[in-house]
């Protein structure tokens, strides 16, 4: 069984006297459960599974009686310690509320039952995290599956990563196209959307944020005003409810709107985003052409390309801890900006691209401290793609 490294990290946690609330973020199908079923079979002692999923909202008298059932459990064994793994716990309000009170009691008491909690709104659970537990929990991210991760788990080449992307529950639907593409759709992208944002925050216009997850999904990798975007949409809101759905839909793991870079924080956040799906599973889900017929298409296929280095590149942002945005001034563009301990470019050149070269015009504005070109003469986006780009600022 294929076993990603965030299962090392969780277990190292688990291992340590020192009680921690192990948090497990991620997007849907990304594999947490997964992770923690593995986790509990070389767990040498006992452990309980539930899930908030079906749980109503309101319901806080359910998670404190499943945490009772594992105290219970914790004392039946006699064992000194025990495992409770609650998933989907933003489903339940005031969630971090109720389990800082139950785990403070337990470390009154000197009980060890040690909890993971798992979820898929980002947004929800860091806000609950921060203002109810600070000093009580450790973060685990799981992105999306990386291309090296796919390949080891099921033989895929560079080309099929980039069309059918980094959901591993999807992989044996691939011979049957269609039904892939209907499972990703209507098990996936419509779930996202209707459980872990329209049912659990507050969302004006619901088709508006629908209609813009199918514009940021057409316009992966460029770049996109605001006001350009209202002028696409059938219903136009404003630019800061677009900004806000932008948002929602970048914290359940579906788009980012990627900002310019700018030693200017006023001028960054002005800026107009460039879009750029987590998965490009997103993308070719909801696309008339075959895997076939994509690869013939040579400007479709740079642009799929291009957004599987950006979805490298993003969900590697997001668990890795540094900045990635974009540069341009006037027809000058740099595709990507790496920006942690170093400032390093990325720029993608495809077959199909045609685009002015921007490393010039921002190295002697930025002084970046790397340069990179992936394709062409440069560094090929296969190999590019089997690189951690943490590595990169070595």
């Amino acid at each position: 069984m294929f076993e990603r490294t965030h299962l090392q990290q969780v277990i190292k946690v688990i291992q340590e006297p020192r009680r921690f609330i192990r948090v497990v973020l991620g997007p849907r199908q990304v594999g947490k459960s997964t992770l923690v079923h593995q986790l509990i079979q070389k767990y040498k002692f006992g452990s309980m599974m539930v899930s908030a999923d079906a749980i109503g909202a309101s319901n806080t008298v359910w998670l404190e009686q499943q945490w009772e059932t594992a105290r219970i459990k914790l004392k039946q064994s006699q064992a000194p310690e025990f495992l409770l793994v609650i998933d989907e716990i933003q489903k339940i309000d005031n969630w971090s509320e109720t389990v800082k009170l139950l785990w403070d009691a337990d470390t009154q008491n000197g009980l060890q039952l040690k909890v993971i909690v798992l979820g898929s709104s980002r947004l929800l659970i860091q806000k609950g995290l921060t203002e109810s537990l600070a000093g009580r929990f450790e973060i685990t991210f799981m992105s999306h599956w990386s291309f090296n991760e796919m390949h080891a788990a099921f033989g895929w080449n560079e080309h099929q990563y980039v069309w059918f992307g980094g959901y591993p529950g999807s992989a044996p639907l691939i011979d049957d196209e269609q039904r892939w593409k209907n499972y990703l759709k209507d098990s996936l992208i419509e779930t996202c959307i209707s459980k872990d944002i329209l049912m659990l925050t507050r969302v004006d216009k619901p088709a508006l944020m629908k209609h813009l997850f199918e514009l940021g999904c057409n316009y992966s990798g460029q770049i996109l005003s605001f006001n350009k975007m209202l002028g696409q949409l059938k219903d136009a809101g404003n630019t800061t409810t677009l900004s806000h759905y932008l948002h929602l839909l970048s914290t359940a793991g579906l788009i980012a709107g990627i900002e310019k870079y700018s030693k200017n924080i006023i001028r960054k956040k002005s800026s107009s985003p460039k879009f750029q799906v987590y998965n490009t599973a997103l993308i070719s889900a909801q696309s008339n052409d075959t895997f076939s017929e994509a690869l013939k298409n040579n400007a479709f296929w740079g642009r799929m390309v291009e957004s599987a280095i950006g979805a490298h590149l993003l969900n590697s942002a997001v668990t890795g801890d540094f900045m990635l945005s974009y540069w341009r001034d006037g027809d000058d563009e740099v595709d990507f900006v790496m920006e942690q301990k170093k400032l390093i470019g990325v720029e993608v050149k495809t077959g199909a691209a045609q685009k002015t070269s921007g490393m010039a015009a921002f190295k002697k504005e930025h002084n970046p401290d790397k340069m990179l070109l992936v394709g062409d003469s440069g560094l090929s986006w296969q190999e590019f793609l089997k690189i951690n780009p943490l590595e990169l600022f070595g």
